[in-house]
C-alpha cells in the first residue's frame, strides 16, 4: 500500500500488453475525525487479498500533481467522505469540481472502475444521498460502478450489529458510528469488514475487466492480422 499526501513515490505501473499486470486502486478519501480514514484503510486491505492488485490512499484535501498522476493511472477509484447534512462533505465535492481537468481531457477516466463507502452518526442519515452523488460523479467521467452483492445482515432474530452490510447498502459501504463511541471501537467490526469486502470485489473486477479487455485486443489483432493475409 501507499499513501499520497505524505511524501511516499510511486513507481509506474505494469505495460498493458501484460494481462496480469498489476491491478490499480486508489482510494480517494475525506476524513475527519478517523472514521472514514479506518473504512479507506480496510479497503485497501480488501484489495491487498488479490494478488495481483495494490492499493493507493489519496487523502483529501491537498491535490498535487502527483496527486493527479496516481488518480490517472489507477485502474479503479473507490470514493469516501462523511455524510454531512444529507450530501457529501464540502471536501470532498471540491475534489469532484477540481475532476473537470480529467473530464475535460477527452474524459481520460472513461472505463476505470468505481466504488465508494461513507459514514454518519445517524443509522441512515440520509447516507444514499451521498453514495448517489458518488455514482453520478462516476457516471460523468464515464466509469463503471461496482455495487456490493451482499444480503442485508442485522434484519432478524438471528442478526448481529456485526453482520455484513447490517445498514442493508448495495450501491456501496453505508458505515454508522454512536457520537460517543471511542475511535478505537468505531466503526464497529463489521462495518469494517464489509469495506474490506468491497475493496476486495473491486480489485476482482476490475482485474477480470482488465483480462478481458486484453484477451479482445489480442482477438482483434489476430483478426487483422489474418484478414491482412488472405489480401495477399
Amino acid at each position: 500500500m501507499s499513501r499520497v499526501n505524505e511524501g511516499e513515490e510511486h513507481g509506474a505501473i505494469g505495460g498493458a500488453e501484460t494481462p496480469r499486470r498489476p491491478v490499480r486502486v486508489a482510494i480517494v478519501y475525506h476524513s475527519v475525525k478517523g472514521h472514514v480514514a479506518k473504512l479507506a484503510e480496510a479497503v485497501v486491505e480488501g484489495v491487498q487479498h488479490v494478488p495481483e492488485a495494490a492499493a493507493d490512499l489519496v487523502a483529501l484535501p491537498g491535490p498535487s500533481a502527483a496527486f493527479w498522476e496516481v488518480l490517472d493511472r489507477a485502474d479503479a477509484l473507490v470514493f469516501g467522505c462523511p455524510t454531512y447534512m444529507g450530501g457529501v462533505s464540502a471536501v470532498f465535492k471540491a475534489f469532484a469540481e477540481q475532476s473537470l481537468g480529467p473530464w475535460l481531457d477527452n474524459l481520460r477516466w472513461r472505463n476505470k472502475v468505481a466504488a465508494g463507502f461513507t459514514h454518519s452518526q445517524a443509522m441512515s442519515g440520509d447516507k444514499l444521498h451521498a453514495l448517489q452523488y458518488f455514482t453520478i460523479l462516476a457516471a460523468q467521467h464515464g466509469m463503471l460502478w461496482v455495487p456490493l452483492d451482499l444480503y442485508p445482515g442485522w434484519c432478524s432474530r438471528a442478526g448481529a450489529i456485526t453482520d455484513l452490510n447490517r445498514l442493508g447498502g448495495w450501491l456501496g459501504v453505508i458505515s454508522q458510528s454512536d457520537r460517543d463511541a471511542a475511535l478505537d471501537a468505531a466503526p464497529n467490526s463489521g462495518d469494517l469488514e464489509t469495506a474490506r469486502y468491497l475493496g476486495r470485489r473491486v480489485a476482482e473486477v476490475t482485474r477480470d475487466l482488465l483480462v478481458g479487455r486484453h484477451a479482445a485486443d489480442r482477438g482483434n489483432g489476430a483478426c487483422q492480422m489474418q484478414g491482412s493475409k488472405s489480401e495477399t
